[in-house]
């Protein structure tokens, strides 16, 4: 497969079941060998910070921090720079390989030929 995978998460705590999907899809992505990159948005974006997915919980569901070891193993984990920005995180406050990036790097990579967009 050489198509990549965008997934741009905006639910957190206050919608875990599309918050989980998000997630689960984008590490069984990155398990299936899909180059992923995952967009933490509006209230998924938390989850940037160490601990915080273990504070997550949804029955049934793989373990929130699981899946974000998964991810950032082999695909690409960006936070927002507004959503980042209105919530005080900085790059020094999130986890190790996050990077943190706007709308102009968003929209040039789902621009891209071969790539898939979802939201969640």
């Amino acid at each position: 497969m050489s198509k990549k995978l965008v997934i741009k998460v905006t639910a957190g705590a206050d919608s875990p079941e599309r918050c989980s999907q998000a997630f689960t899809v984008a590490a069984v992505a990155v398990a299936s060998g899909v180059e992923v990159s995952l967009w933490l948005t509006g209230e998924s974006s938390w989850f940037a910070l160490p601990g915080r997915a273990a504070e997550f919980e949804l029955p049934h569901a793989a373990p929130l921090p699981d899946l974000i070891d998964s991810i950032r193993a082999a695909g690409l984990i960006t936070l927002c720079t507004q959503c980042a920005a209105r919530r005080d995180i900085t790059e020094q406050d999130v986890l190790e390989g996050v990077r943190i990036a706007g709308a102009q790097v968003f929209v040039s990579e789902i621009m891209a030929d071969d790539v898939q967009a979802l939201v969640y």
